[in-house]
């Protein structure tokens, strides 16, 4: 139902909307002392998920988001959490592939059908190969949770000139799809694979959510998540269908949980979400991966912080302009450049590709707030040296903060 001309709608500044943003994902409060399995908890059920991805040259992307906002934690502790056989935690297609709460499994079963539906018609892969999804259902009953590598059959061999992918992984990747098969945990980044009924807790698996309910629980976390929003930042997140989220979020208004504000520059009507904190400063400086949550929307990227992002690992070494794989640079409310940065475990070095500022950020200031944050890099690593190549309209005034020679 659409607003009534006679209620006065909020009006909110750009730079005010920066700040509720970067609240409601966790920016702006003091780090604490120590970094334990709640503060991480705490930071992954307040995203809702995190965003896996295979790129390694840094750091894995899903990683990222947690020490941006917490600071330098264990990685192995984060590993136990998430990849554990039977944990807190598991995988699905919620954003692109993401790592989610068990308890948010069963919000995704309209999904699991939507794609069973796809893969229905007679030429679909699913109904070509019905054998091996059968014979795959077998295994994993007999056998238990299994990695694709670990399947014996005769179509397991490598066909794709690509990622050679077997008949047995895209088959286990249906079945995941379908919700048949979840992740069992991940061993040197390896999926998993185990039946539903044996990983998953039994009130889990038994629950049916309707795919409305569903739908209005994801539209709830997406705008608590994101603090104010627009209709298709709200929608990305967890990847719906617009439609069903503009009615959704005229319920949760009828309901208190959001209001509709404006927010000049923005083309669409922007939402605030009840729990969204209006702190009058964010005290942040921190590295972001292209996949966290404050920049994976590049349009809202743009909107929020002026800021255009693009990551060119796709790109052509010779067109690339940033580099392989720039870092939003974030100092408070403002992201104010990007670095390209290269992890050598090997020689325990961290190498810096190139790092540039944006036009409206002084190079010494960023530079002097950067530093920091890369040396808290360095121990969060376990690395011995930082190394810089002469690229980009920041890497002199960092090297030269760093007290390290070009």
């Amino acid at each position: 139902m659409p607003v009534s001309s006679d209620v006065m709608v909020e009006t909110i500044t750009v730079s005010h909307a920066r700040r509720i943003a970067l609240a409601a994902q966790g920016f702006g409060k003091p780090p604490d002392a120590a970094v334990g399995a709640r503060q991480l908890n705490l930071a992954i059920d307040r995203l809702g998920l995190l965003q896996i991805d295979s790129v390694n040259v840094f750091e894995r992307s899903h990683y990222l988001p947690l020490f941006a906002r917490l600071g330098v934690y264990d990685r192995a502790t984060l590993d136990r959490l998430t990849f554990a056989r039977k944990g807190r935690y598991l995988e699905y297609w919620a954003h692109e592939a993401a790592i989610i709460p068990v308890e948010s499994w069963p919000l995704f079963r309209w999904r699991m059908e939507n794609f069973r539906r796809r893969d229905a018609h007679d030429d679909s892969w699913a109904s070509v190969h019905a054998g091996i999804l059968d014979w795959l259902r077998a295994e994993l009953a007999a056998k238990g949770p299994l990695a694709a590598s670990a399947v014996e059959h005769d179509a397991n061999k490598r066909t794709g000139p690509w990622w050679g992918w077997s008949d047995v992984k895209s088959g286990l990747e249906v079945l995941f799809r379908w919700g048949e098969v979840v992740s069992a945990g991940r061993s040197r980044f390896e999926r998993v694979y185990g039946l539903a009924e044996h990983i998953l807790p039994a009130e889990v698996v038994a629950r049916d959510v309707a795919a409305s309910d569903a739908h209005k629980q994801l539209v709830e976390h997406a705008a608590r998540a994101h603090g104010i929003a627009t209709t298709s930042d709200i929608t990305d997140y967890f990847r719906l269908k617009k439609v069903p989220v503009t009615t959704i979020l005229r319920e949760l208004a009828d309901e208190g949980a959001v209001r509709e504000v404006t927010v000049p520059g923005w083309r669409q009507p922007a939402w605030i979400h009840r729990d969204a904190r209006s702190p009058r400063r964010i005290d942040a400086a921190a590295i972001l991966s292209p996949f966290d949550p404050v920049v994976w929307h590049r349009d809202r990227a743009e909107r929020l912080f002026d800021f255009h992002y693009r990551i060119e690992i796709y790109t052509p070494a010779h067109k690339r302009v940033f580099g392989y794989y720039s870092l939003p640079i974030l100092l408070d409310e403002a992201i104010v450049g990007r670095i390209d940065l290269k992890n050598d475990r090997q020689a325990g070095v961290l190498r810096v590709q190139s790092a540039w500022h944006e036009p409206h950020a002084d190079p010494a200031a960023v530079a002097e707030r950067l530093a920091p944050v890369l040396h808290r890099t360095l121990e969060w690593q376990g690395l011995d040296a930082i190394a810089f190549k002469d690229r980009g309209t920041l890497a002199r005034a960092l090297a030269t903060e760093l007290g390290v020679k070009l």
